[in-house]
């Protein structure tokens, strides 16, 4: 199977998901700015995806609308994977450079498509979608380990939760990992720093940077 063409989105689409992700997921924005470029365009640009994916329930309470709202994400992110230029939409062009530069497939884009249409009708399932949003992270991030790749996961879910108990579970088992992780995916494990605990806005990203600088999260 051959590799589709590289694609460069216009500075305007980075300009637009970076702007979005900073306004609607700020410390998750915080952590991804340790991830150096590209790697930070793919995972605001992932960020982004799922922003966009999670706002269904909230522009609509008819299932069907939601449901044909997914689909068109569905065909976008097959466009995105593909070889044809993509639809004219800056998350969609954001989301088409990083796939096609880090050989991500239509298929684990439509994994967390899949994992947030659960919402519409049924539970959430928070560790359905860390998961998958964890593997399009890592693969920005080009992180193979399976250490990473289970803390990631827990983080990843655990931010999805509320607090409780299987939350903690997940925090201290991605916190277990953490000299065995690699190092390249602690911009997606960062955010842990800020979960159950009070962190105002202008010390985070102090923390952060305190943090990444001792491998931590």
């Amino acid at each position: 199977m051959t590799n589709p063409p590289p694609y460069s989105a216009t500075q305007a689409s980075h300009r637009y998901t970076l702007e979005l992700v900073r306004s609607a997921d700020r410390d998750r924005f915080l952590a991804a700015l340790f991830a150096p470029e590209p790697a930070r365009r793919g995972l605001l640009a992932m960020l982004a995806f799922d922003h966009e994916l999670a706002r269904t329930r909230l522009v609509t309470s008819e299932p069907l609308l939601a449901r044909i709202r997914l689909q068109w994400w569905r065909e976008a992110a097959n466009e995105a994977a593909g070889s044809q230029r993509p639809r004219a939409q800056p998350i969609v062009e954001s989301l088409s450079e990083t796939t096609r530069r880090h050989g991500i497939t239509a298929s684990q884009l439509v994994a967390l498509i899949d994992a947030r249409e659960q919402e519409i009708e049924g539970p959430f399932d928070a560790a359905r979608t860390g998961r998958a949003l964890a593997d399009l992270q890592l693969a920005v991030l080009g992180v193979e380990d399976e250490a990473s790749r289970e803390a990631a996961r827990a983080v990843a879910s655990a931010w999805l939760m509320g607090e409780g108990s299987e939350r903690s579970r997940l925090l201290a088992r991605a916190r277990d990992l953490r000299s065995r992780i690699d190092a390249r995916s602690l911009p997606i494990l960062l955010p842990a720093l800020t979960l159950g605990r009070r962190v105002s806005a202008w010390r985070k990203p102090l923390a952060y940077w305190w943090a990444a600088r001792r491998g931590q999260y």
